[in-house]
């Protein structure tokens, strides 16, 4: 995909299952790193978790194909849509060596007010920052 960011990411023995597959549940930990090293790469800026404004509140993933421990796998992350408070974005997990899309994610991330309890508008400056990643 265009415009996407990419980072690697190391799979554990401690990530698979008895099938000999990365855990479903290793693989939103995946997601959740690609995330966290797009917000550090898009913002230039190291994320602060305790005054960082963005929070998930929807994930959908499909699993394509099995993951195995040597997979050469990245995480790519794109913008789909930036609206007033949240954005639509998609990431997937893709091995390097073959080209193959293993398991494909779907989130809403919105820009939240901790103490108001409520969202808030993106700011401009941030908004041009994730739309250069809008595929």
């Amino acid at each position: 995909m265009i415009n996407m960011f990419s980072c690697p990411i190391q799979i554990r023995m401690s990530d698979l299952d008895p099938y000999n597959h990365v855990n479903n549940g290793a693989q939103c930990n995946y997601f959740d790193m690609g995330r966290s090293r797009f917000f550090e790469y898009a913002f230039q800026a190291e994320i602060d978790w305790l005054t960082f404004k963005y929070v998930l509140v929807h994930v959908g993933l499909d699993f394509k194909m099995p993951i195995r421990f040597h997979d050469d796998l990245v995480c790519e992350s794109a913008i789909l849509e930036v609206g007033n408070s949240s954005f639509k974005m998609v990431q997937r997990l893709v091995d390097q060596t073959t080209g193959m899309v293993k398991t494909e994610c779907q989130a809403v991330v919105v820009y939240f007010d901790r103490e108001a309890n409520k969202s808030e508008r993106i700011p401009d400056m941030e908004r041009a920052k994730l739309l250069e990643y809008k595929i």
